[in-house]
């Protein structure tokens, strides 16, 4: 069974990728990672927050020291010293991953705003990455922003980094613009060699005991595979560069339909931190069962076959589905 996939320009054993986590941290949880099937791996995301501190510590020691004798510069503190933010570390990491193992290494870098933090993709390629996944989290909470401006911040952070690397950039985003399909389109024109669908904002709650704000993290479930899977479907046939399937993925089925949908490949990681790197030998040993017994003899023969331009009902993944659903729904149950 053939199930090679080009993602980024890149050839790829299978679709399974294991997205941006901690598990990228540590090189023996990658090396497991790969001897179990995962065909690249992303690494976790570089904030634009650390590399601007870092450099902003850097500046603050070097502007104190100006008027020092050059002896004087043994004194500077290293910059896990002054600020245990690791953006350098980062750089590292990347290379000692090169070393250790033979699959794609995707960089992942987190910024919105203007700022010299854009610079380090050139870093990145520098240190051996293989392509870089520009991770954009914003939240358009400023009432004073328009949909456009949003709009554009992304397009001018996807043209700056593009203008400093060589290497494939992909953009990692939200579902959240006023038209989705149209920003995906204005992306893949501004130069995106691929998107990845969907970012997944981590909601915070409110502790009722301390009244306060607090942060809250939890895992995906496969049921939120359907919004990717969703647009996916819809923008396949709209879109030329590579689509990376994301958020909700925890089986072989999950993948399978990411595909069928028209993905290139699938990212996963809470599916990792819940069962550990095997469980991506059972996802692909479970998809060749399943292409085996529906006749495929390859991922591409199955890649976009249930995309909207490849359905006999391409209203399915549209506004007709949901009426529908709201229509067929029986309230049996309720007393």
């Amino acid at each position: 069974m053939n199930l090679e996939t080009k993602y980024l320009g890149l050839t790829l054993k299978n679709p399974l990728v294991p997205s941006a986590s901690p598990l990228s941290s540590e090189v023996d949880n990658v090396k497991k990672m790969e001897d179990a099937g995962a065909s690249a791996v992303v690494m976790y995301s570089l904030f634009e927050e650390q590399i601007n501190a870092e450099n902003q510590a850097l500046d603050h020691y070097l502007s104190l020291s100006q008027d020092s004798y050059a002896e004087a510069l043994s004194y500077f503190p290293e910059p896990d010293e002054y600020h245990n933010l690791h953006a350098e570390d980062y750089l590292e990491q990347i290379a000692a991953l090169k070393s250790a193992v033979d699959i794609p290494i995707i960089a992942s870098i987190n910024g919105v705003s203007e700022g010299g933090w854009r610079s380090y993709a050139k870093r990145m390629e520098e240190a051996g990455a293989d392509a870089i996944e520009l991770n954009v989290y914003y939240v358009a909470g400023d009432p004073t922003l328009t949909s456009a401006d949003v709009e554009q911040m992304y397009i001018n952070d996807l043209k700056a980094v593009k203008e400093s690397v060589s290497i494939p950039v992909s953009v990692k985003l939200s579902p959240y613009f006023s038209s989705f399909g149209n920003m995906a389109v204005k992306l893949e024109e501004a130069g995106a060699d691929g998107l990845v669908l969907f970012n997944r904002f981590y909601q915070p709650d409110i502790d009722l005991e301390n009244l306060d704000v607090q942060p809250s993290l939890e895992l995906s479930s496969s049921f939120e595979k359907r919004l990717p899977l969703r647009w996916i479907a819809m923008l396949r046939p709209h879109l030329k560069g590579s689509i990376a399937a994301t958020t909700g993925i925890h089986t072989a089925k999950d993948v399978i339909k990411m595909v069928l949908a028209g993905a290139d490949v699938a990212m996963m990681a809470s599916v990792l931190l819940y069962s550990g790197p095997g469980i991506l030998q059972q996802i692909e040993k479970e998809m060749v069962l399943w292409m085996e017994e529906k006749g495929y003899t390859s991922l591409e023969e199955m890649k976009g076959a249930m995309s909207s331009a490849s359905v006999a009902d391409p209203s399915a993944f549209e506004r007709a589905n949901y009426i529908k659903i709201l229509q067929g729904f029986k309230l049996e149950n309720f007393q």
